[in-house]
């Protein structure tokens, strides 16, 4: 009897002693018929996303900016621009003369692409566009975003009354066509500043013009725009806060036509967003709300001009104001 209690204490000790042994071993230690194996465990990599709010809308004054809403983003433009206001106190500085209004629709059906429509009281120009967002400004990996823009406009106004510039009507509904192609390079800089350039094409079907005599030849010559037209746009925005921006835009032709070359615009103006809105008030030059109608079309000189009423040349220039304001739901 004391010889099995004794052998029952040494068994228990035995028990113990091995516990503890084991115990002090590395935890990948398994049976003896395993195979140990040391791991290491990986360190985890932080994929790296696109930067966030290049520009907050995906209007700059004029001109379109390389932001794509996100997919399912249902969004309302409401474009006012007044008159010049070289007129003085005559038409209150423009807000009493003829304005231009357009009013638009776009929406995200896919990431990375808008869809839009919309249409403007001058000459109700009924548009329709696409934007893709070709690659998004990436740390390590894009230094800048690039989206595609493009425009098909059709004036739809009745045959007689769809006058060219240079006083003529259309002859075939060919003729009411306009197309706008532009490629958007962005950078954001800083976080409070960004940057765009945007080289665009511009096709128009009609093209005016007038016959001129040659005194050389004594011949009727007909000089006319060209078909297409090439022009370049700069943009900048810098964020004085998180929800107030300042914003500037340059246009200038690049194609020099026979007659009716176009203005270049110079525009500026401050910007107020919340998660949902942007409103957007400034100056500038263009008034036709279409890049198709501004780059080919635009009257207005931002440097100087003729005053009519004088014959006299005025330093300065054909200034209107003008407002965006764009409204936008996720669903």
């Amino acid at each position: 009897m004391k010889q099995s209690k004794h052998i029952i204490r040494n068994s228990i000790g035995l028990t113990v002693l091995l516990a503890l042994c084991l115990s002090a071993l590395p935890g990948n230690v398994r049976a003896q018929d395993s195979t140990v194996v040391a791991t290491e465990e990986e360190p985890t990599v932080k994929k790296v996303k696109p930067v966030k709010n290049v520009f907050q809308s995906i209007w700059i004054i004029d001109n379109q900016t390389v932001i794509v809403p996100v997919k399912n983003t249902l969004e309302m433009d409401i474009m006012h621009r007044f008159g010049v206001i070289d007129k003085g106190y005559r038409d209150f500085w423009g807000f009493f003369a003829p304005s231009n209004i357009r009013i638009g629709i776009n929406y995200s059906p896919i990431n990375n692409l808008n869809l839009g429509i919309g249409i403007t009281k001058n000459n109700m120009l009924l548009d329709g566009s696409a934007k893709y967002a070709i690659i998004k400004q990436t740390k390590g990996k894009y230094p800048v975003s690039v989206s595609y823009y493009g425009d098909i406009a059709i004036n739809t106004k009745e045959r007689e009354d769809v006058v060219l510039y240079d006083g003529s009507n259309i002859k075939y509904n060919t003729d009411r066509y306009y197309f706008f192609h532009q490629l958007l390079i962005a950078r954001k800089v800083t976080s409070k500043l960004s940057v765009q350039i945007g080289p665009s094409l511009t096709h128009q079907n009609a093209v005016s013009g007038y016959y001129t005599k040659i005194d050389s030849t004594g011949k009727d010559i007909y000089r006319s725009m060209k078909n297409d037209h090439f022009a370049i746009a700069f943009s900048a925005r810098y964020k004085l806060t998180n929800v107030t921006s300042v914003m500037v835009n340059y246009d200038q032709p690049i194609t020099k036509h026979p007659t009716n070359n176009p203005h270049p615009n110079l525009s500026f103006g401050f910007e107020f967003n919340t998660s949902s809105h942007s409103f957007q008030i400034f100056m500038g030059n263009y008034y036709n709300l279409n890049a198709q109608q501004n780059n080919l079309f635009n009257k207005n000189n931002p440097f100087s001009y003729t005053d009519k009423t004088t014959d006299s040349k005025v330093k300065g220039g054909q200034f209107l104001i003008g407002f965006n304001i764009t409204r936008l739901w996720n669903y």
